[in-house]
């Protein structure tokens, strides 16, 4: 038989083993805050996306010429265009007709002024930012011929196809012999003709061009070529 416990003892003993249940209780509480929540895991496909560097973009005139139209109504609703022109770039693919810049110019009659809107696909430290962006406001006069505004539905042959025309007309040959020669597109309209024409120029610039194409840009005919 276990020998009789005073009450007071008792009462001490239940008190220290309660005393001491406490204070692993506070210890356990203590030890669990202490330790800090596993963070998320990081997905390696959106990292990759997030640091994956920009690649350059190109597009046809018209798909270009579209994309710059919209940023325009948004300046005028009566906008027209008058001009269309895309930056040479070595790594461009020149016969899909493509270019990494282009800028669209366009004429508001009823504000009487005009402005450039530049659709950019190019990456680099001195490249514009990809999109669509645009110039100052201009005067503009329906009596200057060399920005006579033409109605987009007369185009409807694309660079590429006018490109396709050009080689036939002299293109190739230069090609063949330079593979790097320049090739730009110009777009505009010829009131002498009433005509829309695609201008498929080999060269740097307008001015020391081996070779000009004209293209019809409605009918997609070829009109003439300029050494």
């Amino acid at each position: 038989m276990c020998p009789n416990i005073p009450p007071l003892a008792f009462r001490f003993h239940t008190t220290v083993r309660t005393i001491a249940l406490a204070c692993l209780a506070l210890a356990l509480l203590a030890s669990c805050s202490s330790q800090k929540p596993a963070e998320p895991s990081s997905n390696p496909s959106q990292s990759a996306r997030t640091s994956a560097p920009k690649l350059p973009q190109f597009e046809t005139g018209r798909a270009a010429f579209q994309k710059t139209y919209l940023s325009a109504r948004m300046w005028a609703p009566d906008v027209q265009p008058f001009r269309l022109q895309s930056q040479y770039t070595a790594d461009a693919p020149v016969s899909e007709g493509k270019a990494g810049l282009w800028r669209a110019s366009f004429a508001s009659p009823a504000k009487r002024a005009m402005k450039m809107f530049i659709w950019s696909g190019l990456v680099g430290a001195d490249a514009p930012e990809q999109g669509v962006s645009f110039g100052s406001e201009d005067s503009w006069s329906s009596s200057n011929s060399s920005t006579q505004v033409f109605e987009i539905g007369f185009l409807k042959t694309d660079s590429d196809q006018a490109f396709s025309v050009a080689q036939k007309h002299g293109g190739e040959k230069l090609l063949e012999k330079d593979p790097k020669q320049p090739v730009f597109f110009v777009l505009d309209w010829q009131p002498q003709k009433n005509t829309l024409l695609w201008h498929v120029v080999y060269g740097a610039s307008m001015d020391d061009a081996k070779l000009n194409v004209a293209v019809d840009a409605t009918s997609g005919e070829f009109v003439r070529a300029e050494k």
